[in-house]
């Protein structure tokens, strides 16, 4: 069956009596998204009169990069739209839902700046409707208790070449589903002995209408009823009659539930809901050198290829909080891919990188930190001075002291003893200017036993404090720390996770791990930097944005996590 198979055999949506929506013709009409043109559409017609939407986690794990896209959308259609947005939890698997998902979700919805309607839901507050609404299936002969093994109804559903088989007991009475369901309820069969099937078609082209399982029996106890319940509806049961009890106007998924609409308005019809709300899918985000796959996910942490899930090269929402990427950033790139029905398409990850650059640029305040401190004696300094300069070129964020002492720090990489072509940092009798300082000549290089640089004495051009020097142009800037009164500071250094634009093209994803994608520094900070609180963001003048870690950090022993590097490589369309 192909895709489009589905798309077409669709009944149109009995809320606003709309055909599904071809994504290139929405597109060009008023340079709207095809989601925004039919809201637009239903609200102009009146057939919507306030829009509701939800962001619909299921709290079995941590949310990722895909998962802030569909809460930028979500959100973000209520918010454009004047309507509101429901925060659900839709937990119907206690076996792998905890407290903490559920907890930390909230938090990441704050924290990227979105507030929802109300109190958080939960789907498992409907569980009591969606009993009664199952019993109205049975009784309607819309559902029935199946008895066979789960291998057997596995086998019996078929595939996309071969129809089902109806099962032994598709036929049996009510009555006697209406015990068997009451048993199923009181825990009086084992797991994996009953279920409850809905009853549609085992012939149906569509491999999800092939009678699909409504509850299974978990002797379970479940994070928000305790053991009330000994069966638990399933996700395509629970989500489409919760979107119905909440009055979700536009529910809004990813393209892989195309083929489970059929199903969505089928339930939603039969329990005749007087609420009737439409699901709408659009392509979820793929981007290069990034993993979004729950599984694989999971492997990197329990594996300890990094160092849990908020570890700052993960793509999850507290890992990225962590690396420094800023909620600004993340809202920007989600509107920049947009919303498509374009399956398969991946982003560029340069313009993720590119949105969370643009918002540190005029936010984070300017340091100097050394990485790979070369000491440089300054011989003619006459003494120690405090300079003071901008935390910002461009906004206003205050001043801030920068101690000049005789013995100062600068980057090994910003000295060559045999420079190559093009070289403009620091030489034997060359000169450069100390950032926000004097310019200065290397006058002698001081050497360890094994012939490795470990010194530069240099001199001041006292005159250049401020101006440039007369009668000669210097080219090469660097930046310094002061030996006596800069700070030791550990400073990781995070690079992409994988070396591979698709490392998840096979299930051997492990193999294409970046080896480098975290370096470990000894390095000294500039005093102002140190006073920083955990999250504070700062551009390190020549060196990248780095951010005080979240948990490690503390004034007396700072913490920095690189957020990224300067260099921008995307180039966005104009």
């Amino acid at each position: 069956m192909k895709p489009n198979d589905v798309v077409s055999e669709l009944p149109k949506n009995p809320t606003t009596n709309s055909a599904p929506v071809d994504a290139q013709q929405q597109e060009q009409q008023a340079g709207l998204d095809f989601v925004r043109q039919v809201i637009t559409d239903d609200l102009a017609a009146g057939r919507t009169q306030t829009v509701v939407t939800r962001f619909p986690p299921e709290p079995n794990g941590y949310l990722h990069i895909g998962h802030v896209k569909a809460i930028c959308l979500n959100f973000g259609i209520a918010e454009e739209f004047n309507g509101v947005c429901n925060l659900r939890f839709d937990d119907t698997n206690p076996d792998a839902e905890e407290q903490e998902y559920v907890d930390g979700i909230a938090n990441d919805v704050k924290w990227l700046g979105f507030e929802w309607d109300g109190a958080p839901r939960y789907a498992s507050s409907y569980f009591d409707q969606l009993h009664t609404w199952a019993i109205q299936l049975i009784e309607q002969g819309d559902a029935y208790v199946d008895l066979q093994t789960p291998e057997e109804i596995r086998l019996n559903r078929g595939n996309f070449i071969e129809v089902g088989k109806n099962s032994p007991y598709r036929d049996t009475s009510v009555a006697e589903n209406l015990t068997r369901f009451e048993k199923m309820n009181n825990g009086e069969f084992g797991e994996g002995q009953a279920v409850l099937r809905a009853k549609i078609d085992m012939a149906s082209p569509n491999v999800h209408m092939r009678d699909p399982i409504l509850y299974r029996v978990l002797h379970s106890e479940h994070h928000q009823t305790g053991d009330t319940w000994k069966m638990y509806p399933m996700y395509d049961y629970a989500h489409p009659l919760s979107d119905a009890i909440e009055g979700i106007t536009h529910s809004l998924c990813t393209l892989e539930f195309v083929d489970h609409r059929p199903f969505y308005d089928w339930v939603v019809a039969k329990v005749k809901s007087p609420s009737v709300p439409h699901q709408y899918e659009s392509s979820r985000l793929n981007i290069d050198y990034t993993i979004t796959s729950k599984r694989k996910l999971r492997k990197l942490v329990e594996g300890n290829h990094v160092n849990g899930w908020d570890d700052p090269r993960m793509p999850t929402v507290v890992g990225m909080r962590r690396r420094g990427f800023t909620p600004e950033g993340l809202r920007d790139f989600c509107k920049r891919v947009g919303v498509t029905k374009v399956d398969g398409s991946i982003v560029d990850v340069a313009m993720l990188e590119f949105c969370i650059r643009q918002s540190l640029e005029n936010t984070a305040s300017r340091g100097m930190a050394v990485l790979n401190p070369l000491k440089v004696t300054l011989t003619n300094l006459p003494e120690d001075m405090d300079l003071s300069h901008a935390r910002h070129p461009n906004v206003d964020m205050g001043d801030r002291i920068i101690p000049l002492t005789s013995e100062i720090y600068i980057d090994r990489k910003d000295f060559e003893e045999v420079p190559p072509k093009g070289f403009k940092r620091l030489t034997p009798e060359g000169e450069v200017r100390l950032r926000h300082a004097y310019v200065i000549k290397c006058d002698e290089v001081i050497k360890d036993a094994n012939g490795e640089v470990i010194e530069l004495k240099c001199s001041i051009d006292p005159e250049t404090l401020g101006k440039n020097p007369e009668g000669r142009k210097v080219k090469g800037v660097v930046h310094w720390v002061s030996a006596s009164k800069g700070i030791p500071a550990e400073v990781r250094v995070y690079d992409r996770l994988f070396n591979e634009a698709a490392p998840d093209a096979d299930d051997d994803f492990l193999q294409h791990l970046n080896p480098e994608s975290l370096t470990v520094l000894q390095a000294v900070i500039e005093p102002a930097l140190a006073q920083a609180n955990p999250e504070d963001r700062f551009q390190f003048e020549r060196e990248g944005y780095f951010v005080a870690d979240q948990y490690d950090h503390t004034n007396e022993k700072p913490v920095f996590n690189r957020i990224l590097d300067l260099k921008d490589s995307f180039k966005p369309n104009k």
